[in-house]
């Protein structure tokens, strides 16, 4: 068979998978429609709502999805639910979500939105301005565009400055002994970037820079001489290899970010930049798949010694979502078969192991044999619909792509 042909064959399964299983799985025990709002993200195998603490970044990721849902298919008869889903999150976490006494957001509330956690970490607040954006692009809301700009700059200014009071992200380790940063703050920023500048484009020049300047931090954490992307570096950016945290190595964290950086080489023209996200990809995922079971490993240490972290050997979701954009992403635009295969293999993993047409959606964790773990959870404080509904949305577009090349 030809690529056109087999992407147009999986396509049919991809548009399958999102519009039969996953959509209406979310859509129908997610949203907390009788109660304060937002949607409960701990849902069980069928759907059930075995904790209603809500994570909020389940609502900001949950206000993004939905929104983006409504900007790809502005036909669909279930636009107006999903923005109404989006509305209903956006509005929890205006009201309850926020600190008033320093502007920065919990990481957990009660069902009725009172705090119950607030974490060092500025990821509540990243996932509310993609919200923000992504909705103001769908409604031409500008109260919603407002919120967006306000946090973006907010958290740009504790991203430069993090020991900057009110606002200090207190460290990890403590830094007169041992100072770090971490890979996953200008990963996750530039993506919130690329996010503003398609939802905000009369800030262009603003976004662009930042863009330039958030590439230049991730390639501190890129490390041709490993063949590895690390999740953590000395502030001067050395490598850290006589301790664990300084080895770890999160394959699909790092596949992740090749499709961001990649998204950027394609947007400035830069080829260098394509060369580095094609090189991320072939590192972290021949260091990550596992040979004898399949899949993606979670954690591996960069020198091979034992990972710190207990769960480094099971399967999770979302580094074979993020893994099948990159590929095919890849594919997309080097046309090198490679690629295509790897999304192949991803695909036939994926869909074995994860998906779930008893019930719907895609378990969250398997074990590293490919059994999900048990009682098995589609949702959790972690695990909402984002990775798996983002993924589906991008593969059917290229997928399309693809269908639409010329012999």
């Amino acid at each position: 068979m030809s690529i056109k042909s087999i992407a147009y064959s999986l396509k049919q399964q991809y548009e399958t998978e999102l519009f039969h299983y996953v959509l209406p799985f979310w859509q129908k025990n997610a949203p907390d429609s009788e109660g304060a709002g937002g949607i409960f993200n701990c849902l069980d195998k069928h759907g059930k709502v075995y904790s209603t603490d809500k994570s909020v970044w389940a609502q900001g990721r949950t206000a993004w999805l939905f929104s983006n849902l409504a900007n790809q298919y502005p036909q669909s008869n279930d636009r107006a639910q999903w923005l109404a889903i989006a509305r209903s999150c956006l509005d929890f976490l205006n009201d309850h979500c926020i600190d008033k006494t320093d502007g920065r957001m919990y990481f957990t509330v009660t069902e009725n939105g009172l705090p119950l956690r607030k974490r060092r970490y500025f990821y509540s607040e990243t996932f509310y301005i993609i919200g923000c954006a992504e909705y103001a692009l769908a409604t031409n809301d500008q109260g919603s565009l407002d919120d967006a700009r306000k946090y973006y700059d907010f958290v740009w200014s504790i991203y430069k400055d993090p020991n900057n009071d009110p606002y200090k992200i207190t460290p990890k380790t403590i830094a007169s002994t041992r100072s770090a940063k971490a890979f996953a703050y200008p990963m996750i920023m530039t993506n919130v970037t690329d996010v503003m500048r398609r939802c905000d484009p009369s800030n262009l020049t603003l976004y662009d820079d930042r863009a330039r300047e958030l590439i230049t931090d991730l390639h501190a954490f890129i490390r041709p001489e490993l063949r590895a992307v690390l999740e953590s570096v000395g502030t001067d950016g050395s490598f850290h290899g006589s301790y664990s945290a300084g080895r770890v190595v999160n394959p699909g964290h790092a596949i992740e970010a090749s499709w961001f950086l990649h998204a950027q080489a394609c947007y400035f023209g830069d080829n260098a930049l394509k060369q580095t996200a094609a090189d991320v990809f072939e590192w972290s995922i021949e260091r990550g798949w596992d040979t004898e079971f399949g899949g993606l490993l979670y954690m591996v240490d960069v020198l091979g010694h034992p990972p710190e972290a207990y769960e480094h050997d099971m399967k999770l979701w979302w580094p074979h979502c993020e893994a099948l954009i990159a590929s095919l992403m890849l594919y997309l635009d080097s046309k090198e078969e490679k690629y295509f295969q790897w999304f192949e293999k991803l695909t036939a993993y994926s869909f074995e192991k994860f998906s779930d047409h008893d019930s719907g959606d895609w378990y969250g964790y398997l074990r590293r044999d490919g059994r999900p773990t048990e009682p098995a959870c589609k949702g959790s404080t972690y695990k909402s619909g984002f990775h798996l509904i983002r993924m589906l949305v991008m593969v059917i577009e290229m997928l399309g792509q693809i269908q639409d090349w010329k012999e």
